[in-house]
């Protein structure tokens, strides 16, 4: 068996899953805290990193209609996420927003 940090970024490249390094990569900007885990920025910025690697591998195999379902799905999550942000935390959600370059519904 693999060992190490190439080992894990292969296993989760085949399964198109985010490393470690991606996660951070992802959220640096939008964390709370160090052990920040579970805050609507945080989970807002995880989905749409995989939206955007999933929409990529969608290009490329357009008739995976499981993958598909399974973005649907996680654009539903986000949006209920930045919904929630947005009616608890106007702040934070234009900041989140901007950060990531989504469109800021009105």
């Amino acid at each position: 068996m693999w060992r190490g940090q190439e080992a894990d970024d292969s296993i989760a490249e085949a399964k198109n899953m985010l490393t470690k390094r991606q996660k951070v990569n992802a959220t640096k900007d939008l964390v709370r805290h160090d052990k920040d885990s579970g805050s609507p920025e945080y989970q807002i910025a995880l989905f749409t990193t995989r939206i955007e690697k999933l929409t990529k591998h969608l290009k490329k195999n357009i008739h995976d209609f499981h993958s598909r379902r399974g973005l649907l799905k996680m654009v539903s999550k986000r949006k209920k996420l930045l919904d929630y942000l947005k009616e608890n935390n106007p702040k934070a959600y234009k900041s989140v927003t901007k950060k990531l370059g989504l469109k800021d519904k009105k």
